[in-house]
């Protein structure tokens, strides 16, 4: 902690330490030095001497959460509770802790990269979803004013199977790019594979390919990924996948400042995305010239610098790739 303290340059005098993991002696601590703010690291590893159960069971944790939580609300003390993740990336122990915490702040990211972000899934007063990115540096962490730049690769000249998406993280629009491979099978059982997508939309997207645009894909093996580490979500980001496929398949790349978002129906008909003003006017922000989204999303206003290509079907948007090429 000392050598950490002095990497980061920063002043300790007021920092606290208590190696202590009884419940009890860490509340009459708290009581008598009256903290602004306090962590508990980890939440797993304290016990009350009320229970005989070991500590991390799930009468423990329950305990020690409800009890830390009443102090906290008592006092004005701002309390961060540290939990430990299971494989999945889902909170360990009992799921009542979620209930009695405020927010629920996930700490994650690639161990590869230098970027992490938190996210709130919980928020009992603000906004969920919501998306903090930062960079970690020998300084410490430090926040990204410019999130979307760490979530779109630089190529010098468009390679095809890319496509940038315009996704939404709360309230704050991020452009994504979404990169697909299709490639001819080398087993009788073609891979589909998804990083930061859910793999099972990307199954039936292939299907509506397949049904309304007449692309087989039945014998190749197909690959997408979010660009960054970023888990998305939303169905916006079926259209993006969708041109990036058509993008590999074909092997011709889509322009550099063309950006896309849009659900794509079973029916092949392209449904709206929430915020679609905001989108658009981010991607502009950031200089891409050309969109391809839903009829429904199509802005009222011309955005400045942007020509917005609004469409009502998936093999309309397969067309008019074909005018940028």
């Amino acid at each position: 902690m000392a050598l950490r303290a002095r990497r980061l340059n920063l002043d300790a005098g007021a920092l606290k330490l208590l190696p202590e993991i009884n419940l009890e002696k860490i509340v009459g601590v708290l009581r008598e030095h009256k903290p602004d703010i306090v962590v508990i690291d980890s939440i797993q590893t304290l016990w009350s001497d009320a229970l005989q159960s070991a500590p991390g069971s799930v009468a423990q944790v329950r305990e020690c959460a409800a009890q830390l939580t009443r102090f906290a609300k008592q006092s004005g003390t701002t309390l961060f509770l540290v939990g430990h993740v299971t494989k999945e990336g889902t909170l360990a122990g009992p799921r009542v802790l979620e209930h009695i915490v405020d927010t629920v702040l996930y700490f994650e990211g690639d161990t590869s990269s230098s970027f992490r972000l938190i996210r709130a899934f919980k928020n009992r007063y603000g906004a969920v979803n919501e998306l903090g990115v930062f960079a970690m540096t020998d300084k410490g962490l430090k926040g990204v004013s410019n999130p979307s730049a760490i979530f779109l690769s630089q190529h010098e000249t468009p390679v095809a199977g890319s496509c940038v998406l315009v996704t939404q993280e709360g309230t704050r629009p991020l452009l994504v790019e979404v990169q697909a491979l299709v490639d001819g099978a080398h087993s009788p059982s073609p891979r589909r594979l998804s990083v930061g997508l859910d793999a099972s939309r990307l199954a039936m997207l292939l299907a509506v390919l397949h049904r309304h645009a007449g692309l087989a894909l039945y014998d190749q093996d197909v690959f997408v990924n979010a660009v960054g580490g970023v888990k998305i979500g939303e169905p916006a980001a079926d259209l993006a996948a969708c041109l990036a496929i058509v993008s590999s398949m074909k092997n011709r790349a889509l322009p550099n400042k063309l950006v896309v978002f849009g659900e794509v129906g079973l029916s092949g008909e392209l449904r709206p995305a929430p915020r679609g003003q905001e989108r658009l006017k981010e991607a502009a922000k950031l200089g891409f010239s050309h969109a391809i989204i839903p009829r429904a999303n199509a802005p009222r206003q011309a955005i400045p610098g942007m020509q917005v290509i609004a469409l009502d079907r998936i093999e309309q948007a397969i067309e008019r790739l074909r005018e940028f090429n």
